[in-house]
């Protein structure tokens, strides 16, 4: 989750740069509000906010990749490595857009939701889609995996919400993370991805991502809990992960 320099997320105490950035938000607001005009919501956007745009994109591909792969034969692995993939290039346009909106000195009203909005479609949805098309897909596996995506919603939702109060450095950024960020689920990708390799998906020969408990309704997957375990780090007000 890449934080967008704004005048209100990144604390900038530099006079010129505030200036210009609320002339910037003010000129943003005036072409929403505008009655008139066509694709005045398009206008309004920043280079950086189409670069938040496309990591949204990657989070959608990867949706419908994995949804592709529960359609095709289980032996047919290349929409799952598609939807894995597409995960990272996500994480790559979330890095890139606040690079961009700081090499280009403009804050953008849109950006800060825009990116949270991406973040929980390429970081949170896809991660469980992409779980249930490799075999949780149990009523319980589900339900758990509905609370990995909920977990990140809320901790998105906070961090929106308390990013301004956050202790700032002396370049005017947050000092730390509070919870685990959303793009760590990465490395449950990078463990799903290594669950490919092996076969221990749904349809491989070893099984589907090491067995299940229970039966009937009380079937799961154990291994569901990594997302419980990940969800509860996300909303956890005692984490504090440094920023790099």
């Amino acid at each position: 989750m890449a934080l967008r320099p704004s005048a209100a997320a990144n604390g900038t105490d530099k006079q010129g740069s505030t200036a210009i950035s609320h002339g910037s938000q003010e000129k943003q607001k005036q072409l929403l509000a505008s009655d008139t005009g066509h694709f005045s919501m398009i206008k309004a956007l920043h280079l950086a906010d189409l670069i938040t745009e496309l990591n949204g994109f990657c989070g959608f591909m990867s949706i419908i990749s994995s949804m592709r792969y529960c359609l095709g034969p289980p032996d047919a692995y290349a929409p799952i490595w598609a939807a894995l993939a597409f995960m990272p290039f996500g994480l790559f346009f979330d890095f890139m857009d606040g690079k961009v909106a700081r090499w280009r000195k403009k804050s953008s009203l849109m950006g800060q939701e825009l990116d949270s909005l991406a973040d929980l479609i390429s970081f949170g949805v896809s991660p469980a889609a992409c779980a249930f098309a490799l075999g949780l897909r149990s009523a319980i596996d589900t339900l758990l995996l509905s609370f990995f995506v909920l977990c990140g919603l809320t901790r998105l939702a906070r961090f929106n919400v308390t990013v301004s109060a956050l202790p700032k450095d002396a370049t005017g950024k947050s000092k730390y993370f509070e919870g685990t960020p959303i793009p760590t689920s990465l490395a449950i990708v990078a463990g799903m991805a290594w669950c490919v390799s092996q076969g221990t998906v749904n349809g491989g020969e070893h099984g589907v991502l090491g067995g299940t408990l229970g039966q009937g309704i009380l079937e799961f997957h154990p291994i569901v809990g990594i997302f419980v375990g990940w969800g509860c780090a996300m909303v956890s007000k005692s984490i504090h992960i440094p920023k790099p």
